[in-house]
């Protein structure tokens, strides 16, 4: 039986420069999908997945992250006095049990792999969930639970993908494919945003992640990939033929929420989901046909 996963690693430091001026005094995860923040969305798929400890990343400016996910006195003192109890409830859902959220800083933006051995103290010696609040994932059961559930079965370390057209793929890090069984594709080789045309295959990894602790010495060595940046794929690559790698092709609707577009998508589609809003969202969707 595999060592479960019971921490969750989110990288938050990023600046967020393709929603300016949105983003200059708001990080870019406090962005609502109708009437929640993106790393709510996150933090509440890991926590379906049976995840305990949750560890932020941040970088200067993401204090309103801390916020979110804490204690707002005065508010919740308001909504007890005016009896707004179903507001109340909806503000202490986000609050986590003492000591379950834990905060450190990336200080210098060198590349999500250097993001994510900034928590290996965090960690230590277990496996780790690491979710990009970015890629939202539309599904009742949750992408990172799908994930939890076949890594139960297979051990080792495991990426979310899912296929993209081969004109994509210099977006995505993308799998060298070996056996493909059901959802599970054995991953031979990881190339990061390869030329459409040099591409292995068209299976892209997504911002789900199970990894062992091993992948930390890997970081540790500071290499710079694609983009002058410490890559995380790199790192990932490096633990080929250590022991068991897959992705997993995933059920649910990906949203690119670090575009405009994706983003504006993303409201769309979340909202035609909901039972108090559809028919109000696909009355007005009319006017724009």
């Amino acid at each position: 039986m595999p060592v479960p996963v019971r921490k969750a690693i989110f990288p938050v430091g990023g600046l967020g420069t393709r929603f300016l001026p949105a983003t200059k005094s708001m990080p870019k995860e406090m962005l609502p999908v109708v009437d929640k923040p993106l790393i709510q969305y996150a933090v509440e798929e890991a926590r379906a997945a049976g995840i305990e400890e949750f560890i932020f990343v941040t970088g200067r400016g993401k204090s309103a992250i801390e916020d979110h996910f804490d204690h707002a006195f005065e508010l919740q003192s308001m909504l007890n006095e005016r009896s707004k109890k179903d507001a109340l409830k909806v503000v202490e859902a986000t609050i986590p049990a003492a000591g379950q959220f834990s905060y450190t800083r990336q200080q210098e933006p060198l590349g999500l792999g250097h993001a994510v051995w900034c928590a290996r103290n965090f960690v230590g010696m277990e496996p780790v969930a690491v979710l990009l609040a970015d890629d939202l994932i539309l599904n009742g059961q949750g992408c990172l639970k799908q994930m939890v559930d076949a890594y139960n079965k297979v051990g080792g370390n495991m990426v979310a993908a899912m296929e993209v057209s081969r004109e994509e793929t210099q977006s995505y890090g993308v799998i060298t494919p070996g056996e493909v069984n059901d959802r599970l594709i054995e991953v031979r080789g990881l190339v990061e945003k390869p030329k459409p045309e040099e591409a292995p295959s068209n299976y892209a990894i997504i911002g789900r992640y199970i990894l062992q602790p091993k992948v930390f010495e890997d970081l540790a060595r500071f290499e710079k990939g694609a983009g002058g940046e410490i890559q995380l794929t790199d790192a990932m690559a490096r633990q080929l033929g250590l022991q068991p790698f897959n992705g997993f092709l995933f059920e649910g609707h990906r949203f690119d929420c670090g575009n405009k577009a994706g983003f504006l998508e993303a409201n769309i589609a979340y909202a035609l989901d909901r039972p108090d809003m559809a028919d109000a969202v696909r009355s007005f969707l009319k006017n724009y046909a």
